[in-house]
């Protein structure tokens, strides 16, 4: 399971061992460690930074659990589906995610349907909620790619960038795509080094959260513009990556995830632009911040969702009658005396 990754421009060589540590006998791989890792640095900066939205810390954890199990789900169906040729012949493949197949787009669809609904539920606010976790995506997204790295995969198509990089499995696949008569793999040389695409992606997301951490938390204008800016900036970078790679989800000719991505660009942009030009105009009476209500300010105070003490009921006992005095016995009436004829 050992495989050598080098960087000839920078002069590095790396072997990569895809199973972290075993338990038992059961083998605990570095893909769905890492992917664990950002799961758990996102959860915490969602938690540490959700009464500052007017979100309840303890019920976010319910949001949060649902839609990372709905982002699985999701994410390893439409690996399957858009690759579907790799599983049809056994399925017992699709459980086996432990080396990786998950696919960002299905994960993020899942996981805010899921999160949107338990939220529901939970009377938590949506939007800010989508808020925080437009940033945990970004925590997640930027470490598990890594995860990638580590499988020797995602990669890209050749390069003569200082960053460009190769190994056995690399050559190897290049090879074999080659050899298939895919007419976009002619131009490749399996030999020359690849654009690290993985790095590319997980650059940009990590820069993106800092730009959200740093800076946008504190000055956004209304719920969700955070969330509208992780779906304008992961679609911009994406867009690009993906037409690098060369293990892209098809669609016939369409790569999938980069025509989602020009789509999530598009869209989140003009929202941007419309809301932003929107809220100039009409001030803060056009959709406030949550937080600035009395209703968020008593969430962000833990106060919101305490329940009344139970009104004390009272049993009246029925007033006691007094009782009536007792009539006074009548005295027997005396016998009339018969009349007696004389």
């Amino acid at each position: 399971m050992v495989t050598t990754v080098s960087f000839p421009g920078l002069g590095l060589e790396f072997e990569l061992n895809r199973v972290a540590f075993s338990i038992g006998g059961f083998n605990v791989y570095w893909y769905g460690l890492l992917i664990g890792i950002g799961f758990m640095l996102a959860g915490t900066y969602a938690l540490l930074n959700a009464r500052k939205v007017g979100v309840d810390s303890d019920r976010l954890i319910d949001v949060v659990m649902v839609g990372l199990v709905c982002g699985v789900i999701g994410a390893r169906l439409y690996y399957v589906i858009f690759d579907w040729e790799t599983f049809q012949g056994d399925l017992s493949k699709i459980f086996d995610i432990r080396q990786g197949g998950l696919a960002i787009y299905g994960g993020i669809l899942a996981g805010m349907a899921g999160g949107i609904i338990m939220a529901k539920i939970r009377k938590v606010r949506v939007r800010p909620a989508m808020d925080l976790a437009a940033a945990g995506f970004l925590i997640g997204q930027g470490i598990g790619r890594w995860g990638n790295f580590v499988n020797v995969e995602a990669f890209g198509s050749n390069t003569n960038s200082i960053l460009g990089m190769t190994g056995s499995k690399v050559v190897g696949y290049l090879t074999q795509v080659k050899n298939s008569g895919a007419a976009w793999a002619q131009s490749i040389d399996p030999h020359m080094p690849v654009h690290p695409t993985f790095l590319y992606e997980s650059v940009w997301c990590l820069t993106g959260f800092l730009i959200i951490a740093l800076w946008l938390m504190r000055r956004r204008k209304y719920d969700g513009q955070v969330f509208l800016f992780y779906t304008a900036w992961y679609g911009l970078g994406r867009f690009f990556i993906e037409g690098l790679r060369t293990d892209s989800l098809m669609w016939g000719p369409v790569r999938v995830s980069q025509a989602l991505a020009l789509v999530a660009f598009v869209t989140a942009t003009a929202l941007l632009i419309w809301l932003g030009q929107k809220k100039k105009k009409l001030g803060e009476d056009f959709l406030p911040l949550y937080i600035n209500t009395p209703e968020g300010q008593a969430v962000a105070a833990g106060t919101f969702y305490q329940q009344a003490p139970a009104p004390e009921i009272h049993t009246e006992q029925p007033a006691e009658q007094p009782e009536k005095p007792s009539e006074p016995e009548q005295p027997a009436a005396a016998p009339e005396e018969e009349n007696r004829a004389e």
